[in-house]
């Protein structure tokens, strides 16, 4: 699944990023890296911008960066 399809309030583990060069970059240099842990806040009432909190911040990402990140749900 990706970032996108994750619902509020969702914890999920970064498994991979897919993209190219200068998108995948800006990604990475955001601190969404694989085995990153991410919390998914809130969505906005059109869909986009998704807003995250990731390695203790809060991050807003549009759709089309969000379809790009693998993730899988954790447990517990």
């Amino acid at each position: 699944m990706t970032l996108k399809e994750a619902n509020i309030g969702d914890t999920v583990m970064v498994r991979k990023l897919n993209g190219e060069g200068a998108v995948k970059r800006r990604i990475m240099d955001m601190g969404i890296t694989k085995n990153t842990e991410v919390y998914v806040r809130k969505v906005a009432p059109l869909g986009d911008p998704i807003e995250v909190t990731v390695r203790g911040y809060e991050l807003s990402l549009r759709k089309a960066d969000a379809q790009m990140i693998e993730v899988e749900l954790k447990e517990g």
